[in-house]
């Protein structure tokens, strides 16, 4: 007998008939089309996927994509979707929202989902500036920028989205930019296979209030020497010339030139698949000028979901409350008063 095929769906299928409302030039309308791109291979039809926000640019995404979906409220998707995925756990279930929803009034709801393992896709559009508000700084904003709310410059620390899921103990962390097109097909595709919590952040530019903060890794010019391309059992190698890499000296990382302060060999070699933690930790603390940002999945590692545990917790009480009515009436939970 021969297998059933998996079904396919082709990009028209997945555009719903909404007109898509987000300014000339925002990298939202590049992620939009790389998702339709990627979801054409999962082997899912659309009853079977479903997309929440929350609110901000990014959370109209579930109006544009022909699925379930469910605009939610501010921060609130990752409950909302961890819901969702326990009620029905054969929806593959994505979160999309932002650097200010995501990170600022969600950042506990994003924490959890991923601490817990929720089997959801986090995708985390980056443009370090609110963009629907009108250009106040967010949570990952530099220290510096100048905004509406920060007219002499932001004083705060930016939150490090990557640290900040890789602390949370999510299973699958990556990051990819939106105008890579063809990373960002095969990063979301990855993360689409993943049993578990997945976290992507995207590096996504807004044309408004904060065009070109991403220009050093989206510039041919200087993209190579400022940017990581991380892959999996292969040596930390970046530049223009491909002749630099990452060190590391005892426990702390550096970048040398090889043939010169090193050979190949010495280079770091990149796990994404290791259980601890640490190395993801550190490549998603890598800011440039002193370290090129990394891009590709940082960790991929697996571990019990959070549908699976509670599955087994049911069953387990199922099995031991089993029998007639009467015999649940005389179970141990029953007590005499006299």
């Amino acid at each position: 007998m021969s297998a059933t095929p998996l079904p396919t769906l082709t990009t028209k299928e997945l555009t719903s008939d909404q007109e898509v409302r987000w300014c000339p030039g925002c990298g939202d309308y590049s992620i939009l089309a790389q998702m339709r791109k990627a979801l054409t291979t999962v082997g899912l039809p659309r009853e079977k996927l479903a997309f929440i926000s929350g609110i901000g640019c990014s959370s109209r995404f579930p109006y544009y994509m022909n699925t379930y979906g469910f605009h939610t409220i501010h921060g609130r998707a990752p409950t909302f979707a961890t819901g969702l995925k326990l009620a029905n756990p054969d929806l593959q279930v994505w979160v999309v929202t932002g650097d200010g929803d995501g990170l600022s009034i969600g950042g506990n709801h994003t924490l959890h989902v991923l601490r817990r393992n929720v089997d959801v896709k986090v995708l985390l559009f980056n443009n370090e500036i609110y963009g629907l508000t009108k250009g106040q700084y967010s949570p990952t904003s530099r220290t510096g920028t100048k905004t509406k709310t920060s007219p002499t410059g932001s004083i705060e620390t930016p939150v490090h989205a990557l640290a900040f899921a890789v602390a949370a103990e999510a299973t699958f962390v990556a990051r990819t930019i939106d105008v890579d097109v063809q990373h960002m097909v095969a990063t979301l595709q990855r993360a689409a296979a993943h049993k578990g919590a997945a976290f992507v952040e995207i590096y996504q530019n807004c044309k408004i209030f904060n065009d070109g903060v991403f220009d050093y890794a989206t510039d041919k010019s200087v993209k190579a020497d400022n940017i990581l391309y991380l892959e999996h059992g292969k040596p930390m190698v970046f530049g223009k010339d491909r002749n630099k890499g990452i060190r590391l000296m005892g426990l702390q990382p550096e970048v040398v030139e090889i043939g010169k302060d090193c050979g190949l060999d010495d280079i770091l070699v990149h796990d994404e698949n290791s259980p601890d933690p640490t190395l993801a930790n550190m490549l998603a603390r890598f800011t440039v000028p002193k370290f090129p940002e990394v891009v590709g999945v940082l960790r991929a590692v697996k571990k019990p979901t959070y549908n699976e545990v509670t599955d087994g917790l049911i069953a387990a009480a199922v099995e031991k409350n089993r029998g007639t009515v009467a015999d649940l009436f005389k179970a141990d939970d029953i007590w005499t008063v006299e």
